[in-house]
């Protein structure tokens, strides 16, 4: 059975950190590309940060230098460590998991929930 499950949301004062894990089962996870995106409400879903199967590493502007995507591909997990969070940070963080081939695969987790706010 496939699965991607969100964990390590919460609720953060402005300034801190959390660690969001995404893991994996039921498929080869080293073979996917893990992208992280996030949906706060009445807005559209964004990309947060995505890498590559090689370890290619993006970002989207406004977490430049403050957030940093890493994958443990023994441990089937992907994570997103995120640092100075701000309360426009605030939304539900979801894990998609792409296999960028000529037959494609794509898996989303249920998401989690990161609130920062004082």
């Amino acid at each position: 059975q496939v699965q991607l499950v969100e964990s390590g949301g919460g609720l953060v004062q402005p300034g801190g950190s959390l660690r969001l894990s995404c893991r994996a089962s039921g498929f080869t996870f080293s073979r996917y590309r893990v992208t992280w995106y996030r949906q706060a409400p009445g807005k559209e879903r964004e990309l947060v940060a995505s890498i590559s199967v090689t370890g290619g590493k993006n970002y989207a502007d406004f977490v430049k230098g403050r957030f940093t995507i890493s994958r443990d591909n023994a441990d089937n997990t992907g994570y997103l460590q995120m640092n100075s969070l701000k309360p426009e940070d605030t939304a539900v963080y979801y894990c998609r998991a792409q296999l960028l081939t000529l037959v494609s695969y794509d898996y989303w987790g249920q998401g989690t929930q990161v609130t920062v706010s004082s």
